[in-house]
């Protein structure tokens, strides 16, 4: 039986943003449903923000996000997560590149490596590090 694995994306009150602009870059179909929709509002400062949240595309890209109630510890930490993407060819990937760079800090300009026809990693602006590339063969 396959299963699949999806990034889980941990905001504060940031989710509803992030997904949209996930969106803007991969396409496909957002998903929100806020703590108000799901009767689960504790703070009601926080009642609008993303309990459950998913972008979800015909390409196979898939996210999860949420916004962590303010009653429960957060820390966005440092480099705990890389989201990576991986293509086929430099023009889906310099695409994708191009629209998460947009007030991104860039790690690793995206560019040839040794290891791969294209490689690049940036902090998108809401401190994500996503690392892209175009997929090689391996030769080992």
């Amino acid at each position: 039986m396959p299963i699949t694995t999806t990034t889980h994306l941990n905001f504060r009150g940031d989710a509803r943003a992030a997904l949209d602009f996930y969106h803007s870059v991969f396409g496909g179909d957002v998903v929100a449903v806020t703590y108000k929709d799901a009767g689960n509002t504790q703070n009601p400062d926080e009642a609008d923000q993303v309990m459950w949240g998913q972008v979800a595309a015909d390409n196979g890209f898939r996210v999860m996000a949420y916004d962590v109630p303010s009653q429960m510890p957060w820390n966005a930490g440092e480099n705990a997560v890389f989201v990576s993407v991986r293509g086929d060819g430099p023009d889906e990937i310099t695409a994708y590149w191009e629209k998460l760079a947009v007030g991104a800090t860039i790690v690793q300009p995206l560019e040839p490596a040794q290891w791969a026809p294209l490689y690049g990693m940036l902090k998108d602006r809401f401190g994500i590090v996503w690392v892209l590339d175009v997929a090689a063969p391996y030769n080992g």
